[in-house]
């Protein structure tokens, strides 16, 4: 108990900080515990409900909260997310594993490469934001990650939005994509309910901190812990899954 308590506030922390669901350092740490990868995959859901949720709260409160900018994806996020427990279950867990591990190495990748900001926000047909809030949906609650990660650099590269808005609102699209993930996983029986609310109660203390620290930490600095979170949970899975 005291190991989950401990694990939702750092994930909390981790999530408001970088603007993520979580997923990314919950999966590989309760895999460490010895969950499996499936059961692993639903306790991250539910943790990201908790903390969504809380989050954008929070940053509803300090205005940096768009919510008819990324409505429309996100309601794509929740219907992409219905398959997700499905799509799951169609895979083994040394798939999803190695699923996850691309999608760690993407991210790592990404940090590297700096989005370009734009001052004008550019006007997007609605149903193409709905196909890629449904695709990020759907990829991204399969191996329980948030998505925030695909897509804050869509919404600051290509639709040239503000940098701490699409942080925010990639945090708010979790809302939907893991409200909806949750139910898919539960109906196909991935979800731990126990440690999962342990977690994500634990998780709303951590929110509170990382979103705190957001606007404080010098961007060098914060930078530099993201290449080596994202370092370590690639070297684990590596050896996890190869070795």
């Amino acid at each position: 108990m005291i190991e989950l308590i401990l694990l939702g506030i750092l994930v909390g922390i981790v999530s408001g900080f970088f603007g993520i669901g979580g997923g990314t350092i919950l999966v590989p740490a309760l895999l460490i515990l010895g969950y499996d990868t499936k059961i692993a995959i639903g306790i991250s859901i539910v943790q990201m409900v908790f903390s969504s949720i809380y989050g954008s709260y929070l940053n509803g409160k300090k205005g940096t909260l768009d919510v008819a900018m990324v409505a429309t994806i996100g309601v794509g996020g929740f219907f992409g997310a219905l398959l997700s427990g499905n799509i799951a279950s169609w895979f083994s867990n040394e798939t999803l594993e190695i699923v996850f591990l691309c999608f760690a190495l993407f991210a790592l990748f990404r940090v590297f490469f700096k989005t370009s900001e734009y001052k004008e926000q550019v006007e997007v047909n609605r149903l193409i934001l709905f196909v890629v809030g449904f695709i990020i949906g759907a990829l991204s609650m399969t191996i329980g990650v948030g998505g925030s990660i695909l897509l804050v650099p869509i919404l600051v590269g290509f639709l040239h939005v503000e940098l701490k808005k699409a942080i925010s609102a990639g945090l708010f699209f979790v809302v939907f994509s893991s409200v909806s993930g949750l139910i898919s996983h539960t109906n196909k029986g991935h979800v731990d309910f126990e440690s999962g609310i342990t977690i994500g109660l634990a998780s709303l203390i951590g929110v509170y901190i990382g979103i705190a620290m957001k606007d404080r930490v010098d961007a060098v600095l914060q930078k530099r812990l993201l290449i080596g979170f994202y370092f370590l949970v690639v070297t684990y899975l590596t050896y996890r899954i190869f070795f």
